[in-house]
């Protein structure tokens, strides 16, 4: 039986698919972001990639799939199809375009790896959302930052720490994935943009989950547990907001803020696992600075969901900001600007370090007051180009701390110099 909605995307059940529902994850394998391309008009020529992934399927149905998809031809106006949660979307050909576009404009080769991963492997990285990498990013960046202000005047961070901590963030984003996927099945199951999620699209059990998160929680208690005794007390002091965040959007209007506690805690941990303890003087801004960036990007984030997030109670600052956000959001990115300033200042950072920071506010400007709100695909390019910005901070804060040892140098002179008359 077929059911035609008459949108601008129809889903169609049919006894035909039946035998292609079998193969979820291996449909995936040419997908991205879980959505996998079943097939379309040759026009956009993804058949012939149909035909390979589902050869015995394909060609036991052949004739039944040809007229089957002949006749939805007909009836939707041609275009193309989409595998998701064991249905068959079909698009009109404007869409079936722009998702073509979308698709080779984020691919990555990260992308490439979950493809190229067997069938049951490939639902834990789309789990840990190991084909999206910018939240590992940006989780290590603050880490980085911290690191780094913590060098030695005139050397480089620690390249050590910087490995340890790069694999730690991408567990931990792993873990805070899984963790909330957990949480949000259901959610999950009512918001377009992440039905195709393995726990919410039922290719990963509940069980399954808890299982895996043990796995990834043990990684990540190995490499807390190579640091310092300080850096280990500091470290797990961050187990319970890394929990209880995915809850927070059921509860306020400011869950981003918790995300920001939340995610940004390898500022406080970066300088520790150098220095053996904090120097608040310096990390306190700095992590105040994180914080108000996570407000930022994560809000803009929160706008692709705001409509589903609205019907389903949840709460965000995207929804409670509404069309003042770019007020709200210019006054989280001053802070963040402030903070980061007091924290060079506190470092004795030198103009490679505050031409960065010049390079931040102004980036910052751009994302806040050129974003479309109301477009998602503009959301997510906006929330994405916050990597670049986590690499301007980072070599800002390396050559500042390059230069430190020349102006230790001068200072060296002029002392000698006074001796000599």
């Amino acid at each position: 039986m077929v059911i035609l909605r008459a949108t601008t995307t129809l889903l169609v059940r049919s006894s035909v698919l039946k035998s292609l529902t079998k193969c979820p994850n291996t449909l995936r394998r040419t997908c991205f972001s879980g959505t996998g391309i079943l097939y379309c008009t040759n026009t956009h020529k993804e058949c012939s990639i149909t035909t390979q992934i589902h050869e015995d399927n394909y060609h036991a149905n052949k004739t039944q799939i040809h007229r089957h998809y002949s006749s939805m031809q007909d009836r939707c106006g041609g275009g193309g199809g989409l595998f998701a949660n064991n249905e068959l979307r079909l698009l009109q050909p404007s869409k079936l375009a722009s998702f073509a576009q979308e698709r080779r404009l984020n691919w990555k080769p990260t992308t490439a790896i979950v493809e190229a991963a067997p069938s049951k492997i490939q639902p834990y990285l789309r789990l840990i959302r190991f084909d999206r990498p910018i939240g590992t990013w940006l989780l290590f960046w603050p880490c980085s930052w911290s690191i780094a202000l913590a060098a030695d005047p005139g050397h480089f961070p620690d390249f050590y720490m910087l490995g340890l901590f790069g694999v730690g963030a991408l567990v931990m984003r792993g873990a805070g994935c899984t963790i909330n996927d957990m949480w949000d099945r259901d959610f999950d199951k009512s918001v377009e943009r992440t039905q195709s999620r393995p726990i919410a699209a039922g290719d990963i059990t509940r069980f399954q989950a808890l299982v895996f998160l043990g796995a990834q929680l043990t990684v990540g208690l190995s490499i807390l547990l190579s640091l310092n005794t300080y850096s280990i007390i500091l470290g797990a002091a961050s187990v319970l907001p890394v929990v209880v965040y995915p809850l927070m959007k059921r509860i306020t209007n400011w869950p981003q803020l918790f995300l920001g506690l939340t995610i940004n805690w390898g500022a406080l941990l970066g300088w520790a696992a150098v220095q053996g303890s904090c120097d608040w003087s310096v990390v306190l801004p700095l992590y105040t600075a994180c914080m108000s960036w996570s407000i930022v990007y994560d809000t803009i984030y929160g706008h692709q969901d705001k409509k589903d997030d609205q019907t389903l109670g949840l709460k965000s600052t995207s929804i409670y900001m509404g069309d003042k956000t770019p007020y709200w959001l210019t006054g989280f990115a001053a802070t963040m600007v402030t903070g980061l300033g007091i924290a060079g200042v506190m470092c004795e950072q030198t103009m490679p370090y505050y031409v960065a920071l010049g390079l931040t506010a102004a980036h910052l400007g751009q994302q806040v007051w050129t974003v479309d709100l109301n477009n998602s695909q503009d959301c997510w390019n906006k929330f994405r180009s916050n990597h670049r910005l986590g690499a301007i901070i980072f070599a800002g804060i390396v050559a500042g701390t390059l230069a430190k040892v020349n102006k230790d140098k001068k200072n060296q002179d002029k002392k000698e110099n006074k001796g000599d008359s």
